[in-house]
């Protein structure tokens, strides 16, 4: 079959979701599927990533992803969190109007410029919506997307969530219950279960730098991630905290560390290599994940670090899935939000009790490899489209 994914993003451009995207449309790919990636361009003519800078633009680029078809949409600036892509209707109509259309839509939300670009295309086409998190703290900006994303949740055929658990606490999806499933994200875990060499030479540079314990943070640097909390709890824990990532609340954690006296012990190492990341999640005594809202419904950098063998401390946040994909005493730890001393006293119970931390090691890789892996996860997203278009079938007939 063809199947369209419309995406925010697409690697490199870095982000849980866009890995996700970019790691089940391989894999559908791999399966024998034709399948097209369209997305809005995150990088400037000069290689600039721009998703933060308002006024500035990107080409538009077509090309080839082992497979995949990626169309990256032309744009011209951003509206809050808006991207202005004035060709992103054309792109998806002239898909639709192919020699060889696509036979699913897959939509991967929050995506406000996606959503408004699909509502403003006439399609019979089937619609499964992944829908990865509901909209939180913007308030204002929330009331709207509610309306745009309740016309195309009515559309859809299937509506996706990455785990059981986030629908209960979904006001957006309380109405459409019925049509929800769940299908967890999952990954290649491959290169994070057998180092390259690459990592592992990473690995040792990292020990030999920052010594042990090594406390390690992932993400991109916004509000929901928490990272205050993991700065803070330093306080109360020996060692070096890395975070790799960037992000617009960069400079506010930088200065936080300096008010708390523990600047010298935080390392900003901004985005790594792939071979990089995964000698960085070995060379961790333990995985910080203090994300404090539902924004967070996931997670995937859980899975990289759980595949590594390096155990998780994530938080309780009330309907999301994040500690459900790390469970407490059998991947890592899990602490209540926004609580700095919870977290350090869980990061100082792994680094006393060996036998924890290589118990909940050897879980971690268990459970990754149970639950997460990315040919289920393709071919699990295989059966959801091919019931969708038999569904369909049957009403036309």
């Amino acid at each position: 079959m063809h199947i369209c994914h419309l995406a925010k993003y697409y690697p490199p451009a870095t982000g849980g979701i866009e890995s996700h995207v970019q790691t089940l449309a391989r894999g559908q790919a791999n399966a024998g599927h034709q399948v097209t990636v369209v997305c809005v361009n995150h990088c400037s003519a000069t290689g600039d990533d721009v998703r933060d800078r308002w006024r500035e633009g990107a080409p538009a680029i077509d090309e080839l992803d082992k497979g995949v078809r990626v169309i990256r949409a032309r744009r011209s600036g951003a509206l809050s969190k808006l991207d202005l892509s004035p060709g992103l209707r054309r792109v998806i109509r002239e898909i639709q109007i192919s020699r060889s259309p696509a036979d699913v839509i897959h939509l991967h939300t929050p995506n406000a410029t996606m959503m408004v670009a699909l509502l403003g295309v006439a399609s019979d086409t089937p619609l499964v919506i992944t829908h990865h998190s509901d909209i939180i703290k913007q308030v204002w900006l929330g009331k709207a997307y509610e309306f745009l994303e309740r016309r195309l949740l009515r559309r859809a055929a299937t509506i996706l969530t990455t785990s059981p658990q986030y629908a209960n606490g979904s006001m957006q999806l309380q109405e459409f219950l019925q049509k929800v499933r769940a299908l967890p994200l999952g990954i290649d875990l491959s290169p994070y279960l057998n180092p390259s060499t690459k990592a592992q030479a990473f690995q040792k540079s990292l020990q030999q730098q920052f010594g042990n314990p090594l406390w390690l943070a992932v993400g991109r640097l916004v509000y929901y991630k928490g990272l205050t909390t993991a700065v803070e709890a330093l306080r109360a824990m020996p060692g070096h905290l890395a975070i790799v990532g960037d992000g617009p609340l960069r400079s506010q954690l930088e200065r936080r560390s300096v008010e708390l006296g523990v600047a010298d012990r935080v390392a900003f190492l901004g985005h790594l290599g792939a071979d990089e990341l995964i000698g960085a999640y070995h060379a961790a005594t333990a995985f910080l994940f203090p994300s404090n809202a539902r924004s967070e419904g996931f997670g995937l950098v859980q899975v990289e670090a759980m595949a590594s063998g390096c155990p998780v401390i994530n938080t309780r946040i009330r309907d999301s899935g994040t500690s459900w994909v790390s469970r407490h005493e059998e991947s890592g730890l899990t602490v209540s939000p926004n609580a700095p001393n919870e977290l350090a006293t869980a990061a100082l119970k792994l680094l006393d009790d060996s036998q924890l931390r290589k118990q909940l090691s050897e879980g971690a890789k268990r459970r990754a490899c149970e639950l997460f892996d990315h040919q289920t996860m393709a071919q699990s997203s295989i059966d959801v489209y091919q019931s969708v278009l038999a569904n369909a079938a049957r009403r036309i007939a």
